[in-house]
């Protein structure tokens, strides 16, 4: 093998090494911190293992899947339960903004929520005072944001966001106009549209976590 060979293929394992090691320290931050933004926290990781090449700095995609690692390897007896917790609130705040045809999306959806996570909704109305008045009817408190969300590859736009806490969880509603019931923003991992769900979709995935519970127990009571 040619010395110039061997030194190209000696970098490309260096940086795919460095990747990896990123996406590990991004996933830790992330869940120990809770760090949400996923260009945020490797920029951070890099920074912390000193690694300053551009090109070693991981994909989303990459770091998602490290933090699912992460969550197997050391969250394994609580974050299925932070993860139901709040599968059960999104459905409860669902029924209670059914005007707003509300839709779940985020960590809580995508199974990557832990004890950092609010429940993250969509809520559709071309009045965004509509859903301030709904929550401020019902007697329930919040803050108000804004957020850009990137709606295409090159185009941005800025929408009203409403945080609330009920039963100690903190819940994250952004308010677009109705016709992006049709179309969602693009999501944070990729070019892909985001991916939401309905009320009866999360119902769908808390019975198949309520299955998965109960093969578990069934599980552990034969080992025992």
């Amino acid at each position: 093998m040619a010395r110039g060979e061997h030194h190209r293929i000696h970098a490309s394992d260096r940086q795919r090494h460095n990747r990896r090691r990123v996406a590990q320290e991004a996933a830790r931050l992330m869940s120990e911190h809770g760090i949400r933004d996923y260009h945020h926290a490797k920029l951070k990781a890099a920074e912390r293992l000193g690694i300053l090449d551009t090109q070693a700095l991981p994909r989303n995609h990459e770091i998602e899947q490290a933090l699912r690692e992460h969550q197997r390897l050391f969250l394994a007896s609580s974050q299925p339960q932070l993860l139901r917790a709040r599968r059960e609130a999104a459905a409860e705040a669902m029924r209670f903004l059914a005007p707003f045809e509300p839709r779940l999306v985020g960590a809580v959806l995508d199974g990557t929520a832990d004890a950092h996570s609010a429940v993250c909704l969509h809520v559709f109305s071309d009045d965004p005072d509509a859903v301030h008045r709904h929550l401020h009817e019902h007697g329930v408190p919040y803050e108000t944001q804004t957020r850009r969300l990137r709606t295409s590859r090159d185009e941005q736009a800025e929408y009203p966001v409403l945080l609330f806490a009920a039963d100690a969880l903190p819940f994250d509603l952004t308010v677009l106009p109705h016709d992006a019931l049709r179309q969602a923003p693009l999501d944070r991992v990729g070019d892909k549209p985001m991916r939401r769900a309905a009320l009866a979709a999360v119902e769908e995935l808390l019975a198949e976590d309520e299955a998965s519970d109960q093969l578990d127990r069934m599980l552990a009571a034969v080992r025992r």
